[in-house]
């Protein structure tokens, strides 16, 4: 995961708010063109990078669906590697930061991850996430945010997580205007 995240940063600007400082580091430093944007072979890497993490986990997937499930999201990626898209679709950092996390107390004993197919409970420091999809779509963090921020769509259902922010964010502002005030 730490490889994967310091490609998409070397690859991506820094998508945090602008007045938020790094502790301990420096200032990224920008592009000197601001319309720079990542070239194919870099994009080709960070999609490598995921689909080798998937394609590991379904070496030692511990059921036929598990196995075929990631080797869904392997054969996904394999067409993102072949022919990268101009910029990466994923989900920010933030988006990533702000997804409902799953109190321990209301996961079920038996629950795994469909990903890495774990069981929650057996980590002791479990971050177990619910993706806005469908609330039936929980997942480790670890596990599926190299997939959201590379891919932005839900593993399992494949709705697109930033339209489906945009959307929420759309339908707070209609509620902000009470009976057309501001019209």
């Amino acid at each position: 995961m730490s490889s994967f995240v310091s490609l998409l940063h070397q690859i991506m600007p820094d998508d945090r708010p602008s007045g938020e400082s790094r502790q301990g580091q420096q200032q990224q430093e920008q592009h000197n063109n601001p319309h720079a944007v990542p070239n194919p072979f870099d994009l080709s890497g960070v999609y490598r990078l995921v689909q080798d993490q998937m394609g590991t986990l379904a070496t030692t997937a511990p059921d036929d669906g598990n196995r075929s499930f990631l080797v869904s999201l392997v054969e996904a990626l394999e067409l993102d590697i072949a022919n990268p898209p101009v910029e990466i679709p994923g989900v920010s950092q933030e988006f990533l930061d702000m997804l409902d996390r799953v109190p321990r107390k209301t996961i079920k004993p038996d629950d795994t991850c469909p990903i890495c197919a774990e069981k929650y409970l057996d980590d002791q420091y479990c971050l177990v996430v619910e993706l806005p999809c469908h609330h039936s779509h929980k997942f480790d963090l670890e596990c599926v945010g190299p997939w959201l921020r590379s891919k932005g769509t839900c593993p399992l259902c494949r709705m697109e997580m930033v339209k489906k922010k945009e959307v929420a964010v759309e339908e707070d502002e209609e509620e902000d205007d009470m009976d057309g005030l501001y019209a």
